[in-house]
């Protein structure tokens, strides 16, 4: 027996899952490596600091040589400040590719318009110009459509049920897709801001221990530490507030792609619904 076709979404799906599913196992490593040499050497380097070391304070007003004092923790935040921005312009492709080559609006009503003519081999046409997950889906469902107009072996309800399950099938596989990374940046959400918390309790201990052992109080090196230790929460909760705006925005842009899949859907299993009242 001959093996069945794969719709469109069905070969992206395959073609495409692999190098996704492993992207961020390679990219988060690389990024660490990257933060640290920024951290070590960027930050880090001699003119941020008093007398050129930088194991004394960083010059006054020196903003980089005051992440350097952050301590160890600063380069695991900033492989987070540097993951977030890389799977949002990651995201801005991939959603980008799924909308397709014009605007999703127009091409929904144009093959809704085309259905009600019955001309399907140009509501066709108008998906492959169209590409995008979107229009992936309307042409497994427009197949479906052909299929199920020269089907006599079954009912109009099953019919109609047979449409309706292909355009379901085709939404599952295209949507791990549009969400795929997405989970990375709720997880920095969280995790960024406690990280943060976690580096400025560190410098505020290492800050007094010091304070304790100096003998007499000294306010402008507690000061200097408690900027120090603060650096980690003001990067932690930076790189999560950044997170979590682009999480939700690519949400919002999900929704708005998964709408018009089912509102093409919809017209294609109500169009032949009256066009074929048997």
């Amino acid at each position: 027996m001959a093996a069945a076709k794969s719709t469109p979404a069905k070969q992206q799906q395959q073609q495409g899952g692999g190098l996704g599913a492993i992207l961020p196992f390679i990219v988060i490593p690389i990024l660490f490596v990257l933060a640290f040499i920024v951290y070590k050497f960027v930050f880090g380097a001699a003119h941020h600091f008093i007398d050129g070391d930088n194991t004394k304070d960083p010059l006054p007003g020196d903003y980089m040589g005051t992440i350097y004092k952050g301590g160890f923790v600063v380069p695991f935040l900033l492989t987070l400040f540097f993951t977030v921005i890389v799977f949002v312009i990651e995201r801005f492709i991939t959603l980008g590719q799924a909308r397709g080559s014009g605007n999703v609006d127009s091409f929904v009503k144009s093959v809704r318009s085309l259905i009600d003519r019955g001309d399907l081999n140009a509501a066709l046409g108008a998906c492959d110009k169209q590409k995008g997950a979107v229009a992936n889906v309307v042409r497994a469902g427009l197949t479906k459509y052909a299929e199920m107009e020269t089907e006599t072996s079954i009912g109009k309800d099953e019919k109609v049920l047979a449409i309706q399950k292909e355009v379901e099938e085709a939404t599952t596989l295209e949507l791990p897709m549009l969400e795929r990374n997405l989970n990375i940046l709720a997880t920095i959400a969280s995790v960024a801001t406690l990280l943060g918390l976690f580096g400025t309790v560190l410098g505020m201990i290492r800050s007094f221990a010091a304070l304790a052992t100096a003998g007499s109080p000294d306010s402008s090196a507690l000061a200097t530490g408690i900027s120090e230790a603060l650096i980690n929460t003001a990067l932690g909760i930076g790189t999560s507030a950044l997170a979590i705006v682009f999480y939700n925005f690519f949400t919002s842009r999900i929704d708005s792609l998964t709408y018009r899949i089912d509102e093409a859907g919809y017209s294609l299993t109500q169009t032949f619904a009256a066009k074929h009242p048997k």
